[in-house]
């Protein structure tokens, strides 16, 4: 049956590319690729990413069974490709975006309209092979329309009145109740991947640690295993368990302060006080301990830029002791506040097959009962050597949200402790082999799996990367969660999902 095969032994009838690591990418012709669409109509096979070159497509999968991980390539002669996301709509919002940007017709997607070029880019398709002239007027988006007596408008954003990145909401509504959201993104759109393209390692580097700034260890740590995957090159033990106190520290500054936000919008801004605190002991320690509050470009190709000293590991226990008791406070504080359960519980429902139809993951997909968790698989230094705790709720609304990550934030700070007691000795940083090579590298970051993906030529320029950030696969659920909610409740559940504006539009 056609569920029954694996994923490794579907694209193994391909062709192999050699130098691909540390998983496998194969080349498949266009009935390989029409099957590969039929396959994932039916089996668990997650989609990790999917990303462009100017005539060929990639896509990187997760067979969720065994765990293999690989990467699916077809080269599109005509610069059309079969859609992949009329099986898996994910992935629709990806394709859009790649006609924008490469100028590659995603053949059969039902939805055409731009994603990203909102008609003022220099130039259209900017990275294709022929980029063409520049729209000769703005892009007027078409939204969809509800129809249906009393229903009505209302848009809010690109501009917000916080201090927040652009985004455009048009809600349907009938009275308060919203029947349906849409968002307009790509506001944000920087040409990352054009950056790329020729940038020499250090630059790239520091490029892609800004994709999304709230979650830059996150993004240095995968570039860094791709790129050391494309180099076979074995980092020191001692940069890896660094590596995981730099993310656990970024993971614990993120959660405390969303959970203070979305009571803040619930208007209990008393634990938005008491969170914004213990991020901001989170942030100084950093800076302490690293020489930068959110730990940006301390990771890097072949390990780390700085070492921890003794005197640093002392000061960073005696934080997290009293950060844990503080931590608990703010978790009882919310716990035993009604008015504030009365805006959380069952606000924001995304439904646990929803998530997995779009491979949702982070905490957004933990709340609906979907655990993955890169940190566990595929796994990685130093998480192979340590057992953690991964949270799952199925309730799925606001409240679940928060929950999880007041559990992470808990179980990251157990994480520190270890690494901390069990730290190895010996080097922080080697250099790269002088090798070419592709490599892919993934990495948990406090809002889910970060990809990145690059080919790297001898002399250590970058030849093509993509970063994938996990607001991809959940900004849709977003639009899915505040059905059926009064307009009132939309800042609380766009403050539980807290998807990256800037991850998302490149």
């Amino acid at each position: 049956m056609m569920g029954d095969i694996t994923l490794l032994e579907f694209l193994s009838l391909g062709r192999r590319v050699e130098g691909h690591r540390p998983w496998p990418r194969f080349a498949l012709d266009l009935r390989g690729w029409r099957q590969l669409i039929d396959h994932l109509r039916v089996a668990e096979w997650s989609v990790m990413a999917e990303w462009a070159e100017r005539s060929e497509i990639h896509v990187a999968l997760r067979d969720e069974a065994s765990g293999d991980i690989a990467v699916a390539s077809h080269r599109c002669d005509d610069r059309r490709f079969l859609a992949l996301g009329n099986v898996r709509p994910g992935v629709i919002r990806i394709e859009r975006a790649i006609h924008d940007v490469w100028g590659l017709t995603p053949v059969g997607l039902e939805d055409r309209r731009h994603w990203l070029d909102h008609g003022r880019w220099p130039s259209r398709m900017p990275l294709a092979a022929q980029p063409m002239a520049p729209s000769a007027e703005p892009d007027r988006y078409p939204f969809l329309q509800a129809v249906g007596d009393g229903l009505h408008q209302i848009p809010v954003g690109p501009v917000h009145a916080g201090v927040i990145e652009p985004g455009h909401f048009r809600f349907h509504c009938q009275g308060e109740a919203v029947v349906r959201l849409e968002q307009r993104l790509g506001y944000q759109h920087k040409g990352i991947e054009g950056l790329l393209q020729g940038a020499p390692l250090d630059k790239a580097a520091r490029i892609v640690a800004r994709v999304s700034g709230d979650s830059t260890v996150a993004y240095s740590l995968a570039f860094a295993r791709a790129v050391e995957a494309a180099t076979g090159c074995e980092v020191p033990a001692r940069a890896h368990w660094l590596r995981g106190v730099m993310a656990e520290m970024e993971r614990v500054a993120n959660h405390v302060f969303d959970i203070g936000a979305v009571c803040n919008d619930a208007a209990f801004a008393v634990m938005l006080s008491h969170m914004g605190v213990l991020r901001e002991k989170v942030l100084r320690a950093n800076d302490v301990l690293f020489g930068h509050r959110l730990n940006m470009d301390r990771i890097v190709p072949g390990g780390v830029s700085l070492d921890l000293s003794d005197e640093g590991v002392e000061a960073l226990k005696h934080l997290l002791y009293g950060f844990g008791k503080l931590l608990e406070q703010g978790y009882q504080l919310y716990e035993n506040t009604p008015s504030l359960s009365d805006r959380t519980v069952s606000t924001g429902i995304v439904q646990t097959s929803l998530i997995h139809r779009f491979g949702a993951g982070g905490f957004v997909g933990r709340a609906s009962g979907r655990g993955h968790d890169a940190r566990e698989t595929p796994s990685y230094p130093p998480y192979d050597k340590l057992d953690m705790t991964v949270p799952v709720l199925t309730e799925g609304d606001v409240n679940a949200r928060v929950l999880v990550r007041f559990a992470e934030a808990k179980e990251s700070l157990h994480l520190i402790n270890r690494m901390l007691h069990e730290m190895p000795e010996g080097a922080v940083r080697v250099p790269l082999p002088e090798v070419a090579g592709e490599g892919m590298g993934v990495a948990e970051s406090f809002r889910g799996e970060v990809v990145v993906w690059l080919r790297l030529g001898a002399d250590h320029v970058v030849e093509r990367c993509h970063p994938h950030d996990p607001s991809w696969f959940q900004w849709p659920l977003l639009e899915a969660a505040i059905e059926g909610n009064i307009v009132a409740d939309f800042p609380l559940c766009n403050k539980s999902f807290n998807c990256s504006y800037s991850g998302h539009d490149l």
